[in-house]
């Protein structure tokens, strides 16, 4: 009964008679969206979406191509299937596709709704070539969990993004949301849906709800209410086991970042995947203003899994910063079927990549050494990439080719931009200022509700700071001068020295030597364009051979995997044969596996600098 009463409501709103309808236009008006979680059939969940009159004779429904974040084209418009718009005597209308992701409906004027079935992602994420990366995805699981990235379920009316909706959810018994989406009740006594509220379409993209049964843990970070909602399908992990360790690292967050306080809530959503065809396989996060989809697989052991949530979730924690509270007009007015880019990616990303990393040290999380490390980590990843092309040209174009192919360098050069920027503030600031208290400043600024303009940021950060500034950007970010990082390291007095260390037989680290190559029957061959550790170089091996037989073994996806595991257990007078074909020759190498090592570069303090100069460095690293 109680559920009856707000299926009632839901259908006063979307089949209210035309005639009362005539009198409230599309602006004056919320649109109307229900979603249908309960009947649930082909694995599809119906949407239709109600708007106010207009008073144009042709509109265009649209469903995103691309949304904030995700920087590629992903067309959630093929997810959707059975369009249909009706008007007010509940008759369909006459309909064009133009585009895969646009509906034109003629004589709008009479148009009363439009209804459509949806697909989820995680099911074709095995068969679609470019397939969308999970967190930004969606899955449908009757009765089960139901993630809801709402880009991929609710489209919007061209020319009225900026206008309030109200999304209206029937729900399965047993089944919470967890969101940061503003909720209201609609009267009293109301069980079995959910009603949100947005003020704009933006609002509805940028808040995913994650429907599951209820596994919660929420904590106050500052002034901020954190919740972790996990879903685990094989009871895995459950919200507690996983609260200590994100109580621990937000908190260090929060304790860096003082008085910004951009939010008053955040939601954390992570789910588990089983890793099976029909489930998710891009991990890794995707970040919205007050919340963030995690995706990880539920296989993982908990150190790993819990070191995986530090590395996504503060990264993702701090676009509270950027571009929550600075952010420029193309972010805030952005275009999901025709987006134009902001050329400012050094900053939404690279710097809050950098300070995923810093807080880390400066809130004692990690030490001077470690910090060192994923630095030079990142100066290493980075010369993957095209390392003269400018970035903002990049990040303009970023949807393009040739920039597209080096969009993951926001997290590599980017976060090293970052790190000069800093290293510069500090230096001509003797120490009092650095890219935090400059995101502090912009923030006070600008804030969530005021976007800048793309062009003139630049300017406002010189004018900000200093000069050397301007001239940093001018020929490393805007020109296509690479960065010669040791210049900039030598002012905090550290160097980067060339460092022998020992490497496992096929792995450094968790970095492989090895990969497969897919398009040539998962052939496994050594990687081009990395230095090789001693095993082997020793051996005669070069990047590009393919690796055919060791030990008397063919070589296959599944036969490298036990070897390498057996590698852990070799000494180094253990003797090797190893087949490889080279550039279409068959050739035979032997010898003792030996001890690997590679020589490294590391970044090391220098002997004997100034007082000042460590002094420098510690206002870089602990503030």
């Amino acid at each position: 009964m109680k559920r009856v009463l707000l299926y009632v409501l839901a259908i006063a709103f979307l089949y209210g008679c035309g005639a009362g309808k005539n009198l409230i236009s599309i602006d004056k008006a919320p649109v109307q969206v229900f979603m249908d979680l309960v009947n649930v059939t082909n694995d599809q969940v119906k949407v239709i979406v109600n708007p106010g009159a207009f008073t144009v004779d042709q509109i265009s429904f649209r469903i995103p191509k691309t949304v904030p974040g995700t920087y590629s084209s992903d067309d959630y418009g093929q997810y959707i299937e059975g369009f249909v718009a009706y008007d007010y005597a509940g008759d369909p209308m006459e309909v064009s596709k133009l585009d895969v992701n646009t509906w034109s409906v003629s004589n709008a004027t009479k148009l009363d709704k439009v209804s459509y079935l949806v697909n989820d992602t995680f099911d074709t994420e095995n068969e679609v070539e470019d397939a969308v990366f999970s967190p930004a995805g969606t899955n449908i699981a009757q009765d089960s969990n139901f993630m809801l990235n709402l880009h991929g379920f609710v489209g919007y009316f061209e020319g009225y993004k900026e206008i309030p909706y109200r999304l209206i959810i029937e729900k399965p018994d047993g089944l919470e949301a967890a969101t940061s989406l503003n909720q209201i009740v609609l009267g009293t006594n109301i069980e079995g849906g959910d009603v949100f509220m947005a003020n704009r379409y933006f609002e509805i993209i940028d808040n995913p709800i994650f429907y599951t049964k209820p596994d919660k843990e929420t904590f106050k970070v500052g002034g901020i209410e954190v919740t972790l909602s996990v879903f685990s399908p094989n009871g895995a992990y459950r919200a507690s086991d996983l609260r200590e360790r994100m109580e621990r690292m937000m908190s260090a967050q929060k304790a860096f970042l003082g008085d910004i306080d951009a939010t008053e809530k955040y939601n954390i959503l992570l789910y588990l995947s089983t890793m099976e065809d029909t489930d998710a396989m891009g991990f890794g996060a995707l970040e919205h203003h007050t919340s963030t989809v995690v995706i990880l697989p539920e296989a993982m052991p908990k150190d790993r899994l819990e070191q995986a949530m530090v590395d996504v979730v503060s990264h993702e924690f701090f676009h509270i910063v950027t571009p929550l509270s600075v952010h420029s007009s193309e972010i805030h007015y952005f275009d999901y079927n025709d987006p134009k880019m902001s050329q400012h990616l050094w900053m939404y990303e690279g710097t809050t990549e950098y300070f995923a990393n810093l807080f880390q040290v400066h809130e004692g999380l990690i030490d001077e050494a470690e910090f060192y490390e994923r630095m030079r980590n990142k100066m290493s990843n980075a010369k993957g990439y095209d390392d003269s092309m400018s970035f903002t040209t990049m990040s303009k174009n970023v949807l393009e080719a040739p920039y597209e192919s080096n969009y993951a360098n926001v997290y590599e050069k980017g976060a090293l931009i970052n790190m000069v920027l800093d290293i510069i503030i500090r230096e001509k600031s003797n120490g009092e200022k650095g890219v935090l208290w400059l995101m502090k400043e912009l923030s006070s600024k600008y804030g969530v509700d005021a976007p800048f303009q793309d062009d003139q940021l630049i300017d406002e950060i010189v004018a900000l700071t200093y000069p050397e500034v301007g001239d940093f950007f001018n020929e490393h970010v805007i020109g296509n001068t690479p960065i010669d990082y040791n210049i900039y390291l030598e002012k905090m007095g550290l160097a980067i020295n060339k460092v022998e260390e020992q490497s496992g037989y096929f792995l450094q680290g968790e970095i492989p030597y090895i990969d497969v190559d897919q398009s040539n029957n998962d052939a496994i061959f050594v990687r081009k364009g990395i230095d090789l550790n001693s095993f082997f170089t020793s051996l005669g091996v070069q990047g590009g051979d393919i690796i055919k037989n060791i030990n008397g073994t063919a070589i296959t996806l599944e036969t490298i995997r036990p070897i390498i595991g057996q590698s852990f257990g070799w000494s180094p007078d253990t003797t090797i044969t190893m087949e490889l074909e080279r550039e279409g020759e068959v050739i035979t190498v032997e010898g003792p596996v030996g001890t690997p090592t590679i020589v490294v570069n590391k970044i090391t303090p220098m002997e004997n600098v100034s007082y000042q100069v460590k002094e420098l460095r510690n206002a870089w690293l602990k503030g």
